[in-house]
Order: C-alpha cells, then structure tokens, then sequence
C-alpha cells in the first residue's frame, strides 16, 4: 500500500501541469471559443529561458539575447521565474494580437490549424535558440519529504498541486466575481451584446489570455526540476490537458482541475504497475499515453452536445472547393516532368524527388478528408505508421509478396482510420481535432514506441519485386534506383487518378454536400455517417499507400518515421498549398519534410535546420491571410487575368461550400 501511495502522490506534479493548462484552455474557449492546441509550448519556451538563466545569466530572445549574469554568478532564482512567467504572458498575448484575433470570424479549420501551426513556431523556434540537448532546470521548490499513510511524499509535489488549485480557484474568481470576468462570460454567449455594453471583447479577450500565460508559465516552471526538461513533452501536455477539459465541459475551472490531478496520478500508479511480473508485456509501454485518447472519446460522446458554442457575429467563409475534372493532357504532363525529374536526378536529390511523390499522396488524404469532407484530422501519419509496420511484418514474416503486401496493409490503415473517425459521427470541428491529435499521440507511444508490438526482427521490410524484376530502393551505393522510383510513381499516379474520379464524381458531391451541411445533406438522402466513414477509410488508405511506400524507401522502420510532429508539419505544408485542391497536396510533397523543397533548402542554402521554423511560420501567414492556399491563390489571379470573353461557365460548388454560417460550418 505504501509504495501505491508513494507512485499516486509522485503523479501530482505531472497532474498539477495537465490542471493548469486545462484551466487555461477553460479560460480562452470563455473568451475567445477557440481550442489552444499551443497553450503546452507556449510555456516550452519559459521553461528553457529559466534554465538558461539559471545556468549562465543568459536571456535568450527569439532575435538576440542580453547577458544578465556569467556561469559563476547566474540570475537570481527570483528574476529568473519572473522573467519565465512574463515570456508566457508575452508569447500569449502576440498569439491574440496576431494570430487568434484576425482569425476571430474564420472557420474552424483555419482557427486549428493556426493554433497547430503556432504550437510548431514556438517548439522550433525552442530548438533553435536553447541548447536543448545540455540544458537542465534547476530546484526551486524545497526538497522535504513528508510522511502520509505510511507513504514518503515530496513536499513539492504536495506544493504543485496546491498552485494547480489556486490556479483553478483564482480563474473561477476572476469570471465568476469580477467585473471583466463576468463581461467576458457575457460575450462569450452574445457578443453584440458586449460591445453595445461598452464592453470590448478583444481587450476581455486579452486580459484572459495574459492570465493564462502566466498561469501556464508559472506551473511548468516550478514543474520543471521533477518532470525534467524535453521538448516534445512540454508541447504535448496539452493533450492530456484538452483530455480533463473536455470532461468539464470546457466549462468548469474544477472539474478540469480535480479531473487534471486525477489523471497524473492514474498515470503513475499505471507505470507503478507495469513494473509488477503479473503485467501483461504489451501493456508495459505507453498505455498511460493513450488514456487522454479514451478519456477524450468518452468526453466528447457524452458530452459533445452539451459542450457550449460561442457566439459571435458575422458569418464564416469556408474555402470554395471546385469539383476536379481529370484531363489527359495536363495529367500526361505532370507525369512526364516527374520522370524527367526522376531521371536527371540521383542520390540526395533523387530521394527528395520520390519522397515529394509519396508526401502527395498521403497530403491528398488530408485534401479529401479534411478540404473536401470538412473533417478535421491529425492523424494522417498515424495510419501511414500503422500500414508501414504491418508492411514489415507481412513481407518479413509471412512472404506476402508485392503488391498485395502493400494493399493488405493499407487496408490495416483503413481499418484503424475507420476507427478513429467513429467519434466523427457525434461530433466535429476543432473537437474532432483533439480526438485525432489524441488518437495520434496513442498510437506512437503505445503501438509505436511500443517494444512488444513492432520490434519484431528490426522492422525490416522485403524489397519489392514483381515477375521477377527487382524493385528495391537500393542498389550498390546507389541509394534511390531509377526502378524504384518509377515504381513509386505509377503507384502514386494510379492512386491519385482513382481518387480524383471519386472526388470528381458522386462521391465528392456528396463529400461537399456533408461538408456545407449535414442535415442538409441528409434531408436530400445522402446517409451522412456512412459518408463521413467513407472519407475516413479512404484518406487513411490513401495514407496507408504512402506509409508502405516510405517503409519501402527505408527499407527498416523506426517510430521516427511516422512522428505526429511529421504528421502535422505535413498537414501545415498541406494548408500553405491549399487543403482544397489536388495542386495544394502537390505542392505540400514538394515542400513537405524531407521532399525536394527541403533538400534544396538543405543542399543548397544550408537552411534546413530552419525548415520547422520556416514551414510554421507560412503555415501562420497563410491561415491569416490566405485560407485557400498557394494553389487557390494561383487560381484566383490566373481567373482575373484571363479575359473574360474566355471564360468559360464557372464549375460548380456544393451548396454553401464558398459561404456557411458558424452554427453549420464543418471546418
């Protein structure tokens, strides 16, 4: 019973950080109805500015830096924490001012991607600036122990968890008893109503988001000597945080808090319990990471129809969607400069070239799923990693030979995105985001990272071949053969054309019908649930395709290939393209990770430690900006230029596709 109770109180330090963020999230959806996807890295970077200072008196800036101490007299542990906490309130209220307040009136898919796209700025923008590899947070809490139950207990967990409760307490106060707080709750249910109060909800909105970055700064912070220092934990506490927030409601400072603690410590007495011989090995790694997922699902069946709206004024514009027309001629072209490309390339360069192949592919996935159904994923590469290890284990254990290796495992990947997407049927939106990011995060850490379910034989996969021609990725030093990558071409190519028929044909109108409107659709005959599954089980075949053929190209898979970091840069660089159209899921395998846009920025300018930093920071100008991305501002001026007398009969849009309400719209 001791040791059980000496795992559950080492769980509150952890919990003490999913409850304040929780609250946080509570306190922005109040006052803005937008879901921080950020609100974990915006803390990141005031984690390592107080190591930093710690360590050499340094206060590293995201341009330059001051010197305010040396190594053998650094910053005073009290100016250090305030310096933590202001660089949250700052991060938070530049995300207001320029990100989330001219993104007020867009559509949610706008507002997400945003929220993502800012979450990536300021985890590569951490990585650039601190030493990540060598810095570590120092003690600032006292190191006592106590004794409870027979239990030793920090004192310093016993402190987090106390703040986490002052954290919810005060937030609770601010909206519940103060002037501001209570007009913040107003506008939040009717926004016209605010203003005609004199009430600004912009300036609400702010004095919200300073209070969460300094509630967010302050606790990991403090959190930071026991939890460590890593970067991709910081970002992703949100996750867990999302979970307990959703359980309130994303109304109740309490439930998000008390549910927040509970969390950290179930998680710790899980790990307490893998230790134990009676575990089952499969169940050792990363089942803790995957309860927000199930936390979250459950939340969100329970409660998604009784989670809040806010309302605002105005409509929303979603980006038109023209239905494709597939052409010989323009598609013959593609392919020819394909294989030109592929023909007068080698090595690094050949690679980026059959990488940009692949990355079109599953970025078509997201172009379906999320541009033309209007359902919000973030799992593409989550299904992509599933399809690439079942391949190892199809051709490595079981002599499945290609193509059918290739088609079993994408339908694995169809399998699992089907599963995903059930939750798709209650609800949608930014809420559908969570659960796909969750579904994500769960699947790397506990099927991935996962030693019991995918290290079997090192993950090596079979070179493929067909009536006896070798079609493997390498040949010598040769490192991309021309044989193979012709071979990812014509399985991009029939894929692709297989997708734009349906997208082009019944199918894709009845995608955009569900997309402008559900009931709508469904009022026409059009059997929605069976529609949104449709999509789900196409984009995760489709990225279940390119994750066999990544698998190919590396010939040994390793959970690094299919990171949910990779998996949202791609869906970034597939908005900056234009999530509509098939031009934007092209131009995102150019510039996606590791294709030939990044070579060359690698090879040729030597930038490529900056592409994180580069992909979200177009990924933030285009969401503001220019929601239809590259592709459909290059569509936009060639029609404006085109004489009019040639012009011919516009194309047609589902209903509402081009315009919708905030009340109806999907994305």
């Amino acid at each position: 019973m001791a040791q059980f109770l000496n795992f559950a109180f080492l769980g509150l330090s952890l919990g003490a950080i999913y409850s304040v963020l929780a609250s946080s999230l509570v306190g922005i959806y109040a006052a803005t109805g937008i879901i921080n996807f950020a609100q974990g890295a915006i803390g990141l970077y005031s984690v390592y500015l107080v190591a930093t200072l710690r360590t050499d008196g340094t206060l590293v800036l995201p341009i330059g830096s001051l010197s305010l101490g040396s190594d053998d007299n650094p910053t005073s542990m009290e100016l250090a924490i305030v310096l933590g906490v202001v660089s949250a309130v700052v991060w938070a209220l530049l995300a207001h001012v320029l990100v989330f307040r001219p993104l007020r009136h867009a559509p949610v898919l706008a507002q997400v991607v945003a929220s993502v796209g800012l979450m990536l700025f300021l985890q590569a923008l951490v990585q650039l600036r601190f030493d990540t590899e060598n810095l570590f947070a120092q003690s600032i809490l006292p190191d006592d122990t106590v004794e409870i139950g027979g239990a030793v207990v920090n004192v310093s967990d016993l402190i987090l968890a106390g703040v986490a409760i002052a954290i919810a307490l005060l937030m609770w106060a601010y909206f519940r008893l103060t002037t501001f707080g209570v007009a913040t709750r107003a506008g939040s249910e009717d926004e016209l109503a605010a203003r005609l109060t004199g009430y600004s909800p912009d300036r609400l909105a702010a004095i919200v988001w300073a209070i969460t970055g300094a509630a967010t700064g302050l606790i990991v912070v403090l959190a930071s000597f026991t939890l460590g220092l890593t970067v991709t934990s910081y970002t992703f506490y949100v996750i867990p945080a999302l979970a307990v927030a959703l359980v309130g409601r994303l109304t109740s400072f309490g439930i998000a808090c008390t549910a927040g603690l509970v969390l950290g410590v179930f998680q710790s007495v899980i790990q307490w319990l893998a230790t134990k011989s009676w575990w089952p090995e499969w169940a050792q790694s990363g089942l803790g990471d995957a309860l927000p997922f199930v936390i979250v699902v459950i939340a969100l069946f329970l409660l998604g129809g009784r989670i809040p709206s806010r309302g605002s004024l105005g409509e929303v514009r979603m980006p038109a969607v023209r239905i494709p027309r597939i052409r010989i001629v323009p598609a013959a072209a593609i392919i020819a400069v394909v294989v030109v490309a592929i023909v007068l390339t080698e090595g690094t360069w050949r690679y980026g070239v059959v990488t940009s192949v692949i990355l079109s592919l599953i970025a078509l996935s997201l172009v379906l799923l999320t541009g033309y159904l209007g359902q919000i994923s973030l799992a593409s590469m989550a299904f992509a990693g599933a399809a690439g290890f079942a391949l190892s284990k199809l051709t490595t254990n079981w002599n499945v030979p290609f193509p059918f290796d290739m088609l079993f495992s994408a339908l694995i990947a169809t399998g699992l995105g089907i599963l995903v997407g059930v939750p798709a049927l209650r609800i949608r939106g930014a809420q559908l985001a969570v659960v796909t990011l969750a579904a994500a995060l769960a699947i790397q850490n506990f099927v991935f990272n996962n030693p019991a379910i995918t290290k079997f034989e090192g993950n090596l996969i079979e070179d493929p071949s067909i009536f006896g021609i070798d079609l493997g990725v390498r040949d010598g030093t040769n490192l991309v053969t021309l044989r193979f990558a012709l071979m990812v071409l014509v399985v991009v190519a029939i894929a692709t054309l297989v997708v734009l028929r349906f997208m082009g044909g019944s199918t894709g109108r009845a995608f955009l019908a569900v997309r402008s409107n559900e009931r709508a659709a469904a009022s026409v005959g059009i059997n929605v649930a069976a529609t949104k599954l449709l999509g789900f089980a196409l984009s995760a075949f489709l990225a279940g395709i390119g994750g066999c053929l990544i698998g190919y190209s590396r010939g040994q898979l390793s959970a690094g290939s299919f990171t949910v970091m990779i998996g949202l840069t791609l869906l970034a660089m597939t908005y900056v393209g234009g999530i509509t159209s098939f031009a934007g899921a092209v131009i995102a395998g150019i510039i996606g990770p590791l294709g030939i846009g990044y070579v060359f920025l690698n090879q040729t300018l030597s930038l490529g430690e900056y592409y994180e930093l580069i992909a979200a920071g177009s990924l933030l100008l285009m969401a503001i900006t220019n929601p239809v991305g590259v592709a459909g501002a290059i569509s936009e001026i060639y029609e404006k230029l085109r004489p009019a007398r040639r012009r011919p009969p516009s194309e047609p849009e589902a209903p509402g596709a081009a315009q919708t309400t905030q009340a109806g719209a999907h994305v």
